[in-house]
């Protein structure tokens, strides 16, 4: 088929991407879960110091490779370029059935429940909910992508406009954070490496979506500056809110209190403002459906990528006529959501299976670096800095997680290794019975 999608995506919108889809509810929910972990101020900060190291490493390692290959799909062309079609189908394959539309699944029903929490919303209505904001959301989304570019930047903005307030009331409201490694006396046979390991899956969590910008890249602007840019200014603001946000909870939370809070985001506010439970519903919301947003609109773009390849079912390489969108790759990917939702029905805990699966490949596509400078010197791209030390940093402390996820959290580890087995079935399916030839 190979058609192309316009480009009409700008830098800001493209960095509101790259910021939006970090920013979901984690942040609101997950410091706490951290700081159980490590007990200690000091430590629970290196873990988000650590995690923005990650991420930035990251954001340089797929801003190269962004640059040199700025099609649509992102880490999937990172992956075909270097290693073949199996690894590429593979990455599909996992966003498309579970990764994606379980990440879907499990935010709606977030907003949901804290939308429901304004409205007093039963549960039924609450489902009711959560599937009509994915289909409208996907609606919007096929309607142009300028329009749900729009949509997405504006909410991104506003999000981050209510994360400043929560750090501005931390910082000057607050008066418990002192910067030091002293773990509380009842964390018994304290074992920092795994602790720290443990910690991160949480932490990862939080930034990992930054590689969402890089799906949408056939439709950027000067996708060779733009493209870059985007990753490193959206991912170095997404560091900068999240270790200031820790700061701000711990000041205006003891440790002991900010360790067991089940919503920290709103426990640290209405220390000091009477509305700040309400504030908090009201940012947790708009954040979370800012993330729907963003990947109703950028996953399908991976599945189109596929399709035009010749490595999945040609129709989710459809553009509509008039609005220059993959509509039956977001529909696809909008089904499916609505499916495991309504079969899942409660917020089940994703969180390691999800960072297990998506850290697999960006290992595997960072990596693709190392073979793509050896094959291609293309001068005018952007160049990491301090290469090798970045996608060696990067893979490094990546793997040393994922480790420890195969350790300590094996059932998850497993989960993902099994849907990968299904996806290499499902290729070699595809490729002998189809009779597409695959490019």
């Amino acid at each position: 088929m190979n058609e192309d999608l316009p480009k009409k995506i700008n830098l800001y919108g493209l960095t509101m991407i790259a910021i939006g889809s970090c920013i979901g509810s984690a942040i609101f929910r997950t410091p706490s879960e951290v700081a159980l972990l490590l007990p200690s101020q000091g430590y629970t900060l290196v873990a988000w110091f650590l995690g923005g190291v990650i991420a930035l490493t990251g954001a340089l390692t797929f801003a190269e490779l962004g640059s040199r290959f700025n099609g649509s799909g992102g880490i999937y062309i990172f992956l075909r370029e270097a290693y073949g079609n199996l690894p590429a189908f593979l990455f599909g394959w996992a966003y498309l059935t579970v990764v994606t539309p379980g990440a879907l699944a499990a935010l709606s029903l977030v907003f949901a429940d804290y939308a429901g929490k304004l409205f007093f919303l039963p549960d039924i209505q609450k489902t009711l909910l959560a599937l009509a904001t994915i289909i409208s959301l996907s609606v919007i989304n096929g309607l142009g992508v300028h329009i749900s570019n729009s949509v997405a930047s504006i909410i991104t903005t506003l999000k981050i406009a209510g994360i400043l307030t929560v750090i501005f009331i931390g910082v000057y409201g607050g008066q418990y954070f002192h910067f030091d490694f002293n773990v509380l006396p009842q964390a018994k046979a304290f074992d920092l490496q795994s602790a720290m390991a443990l910690a991160l899956i949480g932490v990862m969590f939080s930034y990992g979506g930054f590689q969402h910008a890089s799906f949408v890249s056939g439709e950027i602007e000067n996708a060779n500056k733009n493209l870059p840019r985007a990753l490193i200014i959206g991912t170095s603001i997404v560091c900068f809110c999240y270790l200031t946000i820790n700061y701000a909870y711990m000041n205006l939370l003891p440790l002991q209190t900010f360790m067991n809070s089940k919503s920290v985001a709103a426990d640290a506010i209405s220390t000091v403002w009477s509305s700040g439970a309400l504030f908090a519903t009201v940012l947790i919301s708009v954040s979370v459906l800012g993330t729907i947003s963003i990947y109703t609109m950028s996953s399908p773009r991976i599945y189109f990528a596929m399709a035009n390849d010749g490595l999945f079912f040609q129709k989710l390489a459809y553009i509509h006529p008039k609005y220059k969108t993959p509509l039956y790759s977001i529909m696809t990917q909008c089904i499916i959501a609505c499916v495991i939702l309504l079969f899942w029905k409660t917020f089940a805990d994703v969180t390691t299976y999800v960072v297990f699966v998506d850290f697999l490949f960006l290992i595997l596509a960072a990596s693709a670096l190392f073979i793509t400078r050896r094959k291609n010197t293309e001068a005018g791209v952007f160049k990491s800095p301090l290469y090798p030390l970045t996608p060696i940093v990067f893979i490094a402390i990546s793997t040393y997680m994922l480790f420890y996820t195969l350790t300590k959290r094996k059932e998850n580890a497993m989960a993902g290794l099994i849907l990968l087995a299904l996806g290499c079935v499902a290729y070699y399916f595809y490729k002998k019975y189809s009779g597409s030839k695959v490019r």
